[in-house]
């Protein structure tokens, strides 16, 4: 669930490289729509009463939506050439993780398989 449809429609096109591949229009506007890039999919719904859904608390608390990707690293940079703020990528479980939130306060992690030790920050492994 989204808050503002039009703004993170705006954030997973331009910013991301998503596509609508499938939409409802029921009332002139978006109000659910399914993305895809590559082979990832994600469905977005805004719903009718936002005072409801503000009131239900601090959306995307505590949820994170995973991507697991060819090459986290040039999805970094292609991301941050597009002016998305990401904390600096670093190796977890064996793998370049490249972390931030959505619009919403959604966690997005793309990851993807590496070699390198265990825990290393990208600004050491670039050296």
């Amino acid at each position: 669930m989204v808050r503002d449809m039009e703004n993170s429609l705006k954030f997973y096109i331009d910013k991301l490289g998503f596509k609508v591949t499938n939409q409802w229009i029921p009332r002139d506007k978006i109000e659910w729509c399914w993305l895809e890039r590559d082979a990832a999919s994600l469905m977005l719904q805004q719903p009718r009463d936002n005072v409801l859904f503000e009131q239900a608390g601090e959306q995307g608390k505590g949820i994170s939506i995973c991507y697991q990707c060819v090459d986290a690293l040039a999805l970094y940079h292609e991301f941050t050439a597009k002016g998305v703020d990401i904390k600096e990528p670093f190796v977890g479980n064996n793998m370049w993780v490249v972390c931030f939130n959505d619009p919403d306060g959604y966690k997005l992690d793309f990851e993807s398989p590496t070699d390198v030790p265990e825990e290393t920050r990208y600004s050491e492994w670039v050296k």
